[in-house]
This record gives structure tokens, C-alpha cells and sequence, in this order.
């Protein structure tokens, strides 16, 4: 994951002196994609007006969401002085499928007002739990999928039940029977586990650190709590078809806290089974 690397170095905007700064963001720099980035240790990086967490050996994550604009930038500043200077860069567009799925059942369409406050309630919970900026550094480890199978729905994606356009899917879907086992792609802690949400279901998050999360849905069950630290591998829950699901499968997504990306950017092509 860290093995892409583009840096940046030259003086300083502000305060220009002699001195030498290096700034290195790995990863495809693209809608959806997680970027890991490298500073000095005295360095301060700001991202979309926010100071950014930086680990003990200065790495740091920042994600791009599906409609990211065509160009990032980040303000570099050194502890105690003036000297700053801002790196700017290209965020290749993509193109998104589109899916169309018809015999959906009108209540699953069309939720009635009971069942929308259900699931605003349950997607603030959610959110609360992706909102953690944690001191974790597992967002620098080599994601894994969590199970192989046929993906069924792609990042990105936007959905058309019964003729009625709905919000774009930012996951990846993968058909398994009900009951096969799901592994955590990278270790963490657990920040929620809900048996049973309305749209979702069986739901699943788990913290990467320093606001990067992994979403598990539609689960059968949940085999870990909130709390639980995991390691990369081990069993956290079962496919199903819970909350609203035309079949059993899951749907696995990552957030930089309020920012959707895309997983399959982390772990590349699907496994041959």
C-alpha cells in the first residue's frame, strides 16, 4: 500500500529559506481512493481546512469521495515558524455504472414515515461510530478481502429499483450463502455491531484508525462487540440477507469519516476462488 509514493520537494512559500521540505502522498490519486501521506515530524499538514492526525513516524490518511473534485490540495507548515507551502494534486474522474433492478417490493422503494425515522435514527448511530479519530495506524497495513465470491454490485454504482433512481451504492457487493464467514480485511476496533438496522441489517463497523472505517451490512451475525480489538483475518461475521436485500451477500464499504471511498481500490482484483 505504501510502495507508490509521489513527493514533493522545494522551498518553502512563505519565509522562503535554504531549508529542503519533502511531502509524500502514496496511492492512486483518484475518486474513491484512500492516500496515505509521509511528513517530518515538525511538520503540520492541513487538508480541506482541517488539521490532519499524524502518527508517532509522521503517516497520516486522507480519503477522496466518489464525486472528489479534479484537483486536491494540502498546506504543509512547520511547527513554530511562518514557513508553509501548499501541494496541489490531480484527482482522476471516473465513470459509474449504472444498475437497474426491477420486482423490488414498493416498501423497500418507498419506506412509510415510521420507518424513515427508524432508519435516521439507526444512520446517526452509524456515523457517530465512523467519526472516531483514532490514535490507530492500521490504515497503514495491506487491506485483504474479507471473503471471495462474485462481486454483484461495484463503488460508485447507482441503482434504479423498479424505474425510480436512488442514492449511488458505495460499496462492493459479494454473493456468499448465508451463514459463510467474513474475516476483518485489516485489524481494528470494533466501533459498532447492530443485529438488525432497517436498511442495513446486520451491521458492522470497524475502526482503522485516524477516521478510515470498514462498514460490513446485511449481516446474519455479528461474532464480535463493540470494544473488541480484531486482527487482520480473523472471523467477525456471517453473510445474510438482513434489512433491505434482494439476496444473501455482503456489502462491504470504507469511510474516511464522512467520506465514502471505494475498498476494492485497497485490495485490487478479486481472488480466483
Amino acid at each position: 500500500m505504501l510502495k507508490k509514493l509521489f513527493k514533493f520537494v522545494g522551498c518553502v512559500l512563505v519565509g522562503c529559506s535554504s531549508q529542503i521540505n519533502a511531502f509524500e502522498i502514496s496511492g492512486d490519486v483518484q475518486q474513491g481512493a484512500v492516500l496515505i501521506g509521509k511528513a517530518d515530524a515538525d511538520e503540520v499538514i492541513v487538508y480541506d481546512g482541517k488539521e490532519l492526525k499524524l502518527s508517532e513516524d509522521g503517516y497520516f490518511v486522507v480519503g477522496l469521495d466518489r464525486d472528489a473534485p479534479k484537483s486536491v490540495s494540502f498546506t504543509v507548515k512547520k511547527q513554530g515558524t511562518e514557513e508553509s507551502y501548499t501541494k496541489a494534486f490531480d484527482v482522476k474522474q471516473r465513470e459509474y455504472r449504472l444498475q437497474k433492478i426491477e420486482g423490488v417490493p414498493q416498501s423497500t422503494v418507498s419506506p412509510n414515515p415510521e420507518q424513515v425515522a427508524r432508519s435516521r435514527k439507526e444512520a446517526a448511530a452509524a456515523w457517530k461510530a465512523r467519526d472516531h479519530n483514532s490514535d490507530l495506524t492500521f490504515f497503514k497495513s495491506e487491506f485483504r478481502w474479507p471473503l471471495t465470491g462474485p462481486i454483484t454490485g461495484v463503488y460508485g454504482s447507482q441503482r434504479i429499483y423498479n424505474g425510480v433512481p436512488k442514492r449511488p451504492h458505495y460499496g462492493v457487493d459479494i454473493a456468499r450463502p448465508t451463514g459463510t464467514r467474513v474475516v476483518a480485511p485489516a485489524s481494528g476496533q470494533v466501533r459498532l455491531a447492530h443485529p438488525d438496522m432497517f436498511f442495513s441489517g446486520g451491521t458492522l463497523i470497524v475502526d482503522h484508525g485516524h477516521g478510515l472505517s470498514s462498514t460490513f451490512i446485511h449481516l446474519s451475525k455479528i461474532l464480535v462487540e463493540p470494544g473488541q480489538m480484531v486482527m487482520a483475518g480473523d472471523e467477525i461475521a456471517e453473510v445474510g440477507s438482513t434489512g433491505r436485500s434482494t439476496g444473501p451477500h455482503l456489502d462491504w464499504r470504507m469511510n474516511w469519516f464522512d467520506k465514502r471511498v471505494d475498498p476494492q481500490l485497497l485490495v485490487g482484483p478479486m481472488p480466483t476462488q
